[in-house]
């Protein structure tokens, strides 16, 4: 069975065996141990390794071997005995609302994943003033004491609603965690925006910055220093000159990007002050909440086959507007049915590790070339500097930038 299985037996003093999950593929002896026998201490896994009692398929291992899914692993009896036990994670206690809140938000469930429709107002993480939150509630989601606490992988802006993927198990939140960083997830958001963009499909590349002065809240377009930030949109319907309803993709993943960029082209997301100022506020029956929603997400699963080097399936997961949102598309006279939310950019292949070893080794011998060649260009700048004293000790003009390549 899995580690998780058998961890009623983990103070028994008995041998145990395992199988290494699909979601602990690749991970190192010592990671695994973290993950699925926590109560374990390093210095006991690297003595239990040097001693041969850890055994993987039969032979002896060492604590930064790397594991495949399938495999056995022999662990000895004991190695828990810390002063006081091993502390006990301690499930926060919810109360019947909060975990019928948490449970109300739960739009697809998988084995690796919870995917959640979260609601406008609601932060997905703790802060200084914030004590509700998602992560808070996500205790619901533990049955017992040997259900692993689903972690997050990704985060929305507390007043945007939509799509939020929640990770089952440390694997797969790892797994996850990387499609997200890799941009091979891909994200549609829906928003109405003020006024009406006269490009109705585009790309939008401006570089976003902390803005200084406001203690890292806000974000600014920042050509100098900024981190390269991109949005393509598409606009679905307008409302005469009034409003429109656009289609979002961040190709990036900047905090308040889409807002921010919204702002820049003259066009701020109704009901947010933040970006938009007095102008994102639309008067008439048009709520004053944000009207951000993240409407769809394709990711593709971690792998659950034992073969190595298969992808899982593909989640693809569509939220369901909020009440206020729904409640302007309506009277500006959208359909919803006018949008499937289909993403804009194909989608990136996921690269095979042998794939990711042949770039990074491309990518190392390149950058020993550049390496190479700035040596050779500093050794002969110094070299002409040299010289040039030699010859115009007395000289004041400028030298002019040699041309690249030359040698």
């Amino acid at each position: 069975g899995h580690a998780r299985d058998a961890m009623s037996a983990s103070k028994s003093d008995q041998v145990r065996q395992f199988t290494v999950g699909d979601d602990d593929d690749g991970v190192r002896l010592d990671r695994w141990f973290k993950r699925n026998l926590p109560q374990i201490g390093f210095a006991t896994v690297s003595r239990w390794a040097r001693t041969g009692q850890i055994r993987v398929d039969g032979k002896r291992a060492k604590p930064e071997d790397r594991l495949t899914a399938g495999q056995t692993l022999r662990v000895p009896p004991g190695g828990e005995a810390r002063a006081g036990g091993a502390k006990k994670r301690v499930r926060r206690d919810l109360s019947p609302d909060d975990i019928a809140e948490a449970k109300g938000m739960v739009i697809r469930e998988t084995p690796s994943a919870i995917v959640l429709n979260k609601p406008p107002g609601l932060a997905t993480q703790g802060g200084s003033k914030t004590n509700r939150h998602v992560d808070g509630l996500l205790d619901a989601f533990v049955e017992d004491e040997d259900t692993l606490r689903p972690r997050l992988v990704h985060r929305l802006d507390k007043d945007t609603s939509g799509v939020l993927l929640i990770a089952r198990t440390p694997g797969s939140a790892a797994a996850y965690s990387k499609r997200f960083a890799g941009r091979s997830a891909r994200k549609v958001y829906w928003a109405l925006v003020v006024g009406r963009p006269e490009v109705t499909e585009g790309t939008i590349e401006a570089p976003l910055a902390k803005q200084p002065g406001t203690g890292g809240e806000k974000m600014h377009v920042d050509e100098e220093n900024g981190q390269a930030a991109k949005t393509r949109y598409r606009v679905i319907d307008r409302a005469s000159d009034r409003a429109s309803w656009v289609e979002l993709e961040p190709l990036t993943g900047r905090t308040h990007q889409l807002r921010v960029h919204m702002a820049a082209i003259g066009h701020p997301i109704v009901g947010d002050g933040k970006y938009g100022g007095r102008d994102a506020f639309l008067t008439g029956a048009i709520s004053r909440k944000m009207h951000l929603h993240a409407r769809r997400l394709i990711i593709s699963e971690p792998s659950n086959q034992a073969a190595k080097g298969t992808a899982g399936g593909k989640l693809d997961v569509t939220a369901a507007l909020p009440e206020h949102f729904a409640a302007s598309m309506e009277a500006l006279g959208f359909e919803e049915s006018q949008s499937d939310a289909s993403p804009l950019r194909d989608e990136t292949p996921e690269r095979t590790p042998a794939q990711k070893k042949q770039a990074a080794r491309q990518h190392a011998k390149q950058y020993r070339k550049s390496r190479r060649g700035e040596r050779r260009t500093r050794t002969t700048s110094a070299m002409t500097a040299q010289k040039k004293a030699k010859q115009k000790p007395k000289g004041k003009g400028k030298a002019s930038p040699k041309p690249k390549g030359r040698r």
